[in-house]
């Protein structure tokens, strides 16, 4: 894996832990200020559109960006 240290923990630096089209079983930890679930697969942000803190989820990737994903439900 390749993260460096940034002030506020570790900050993205290439490697991207999920792909476009796959699914992965998240936990939503948090919501965003729009109201998505924020979840992490292995440190890397993922918004669940729909999501809610404390759910446990199976999401597919719609979109990837260079520091987040954008997921949806399955």
């Amino acid at each position: 894996m390749s993260y460096e240290e940034g002030r506020s923990g570790y900050r993205h630096s290439g490697y991207k832990p999920v792909e476009p089209g796959k699914e992965y079983d998240v936990e939503v930890a948090e919501l965003s200020r729009k109201g998505d679930g924020i979840a992490r697969v292995q440190g890397f942000v993922v918004f669940v559109r729909g999501g809610k803190p404390g759910q446990r989820l199976r999401v597919r990737i719609a979109s990837l960006g260079e520091r987040f994903a954008v997921a949806e439900i399955v």
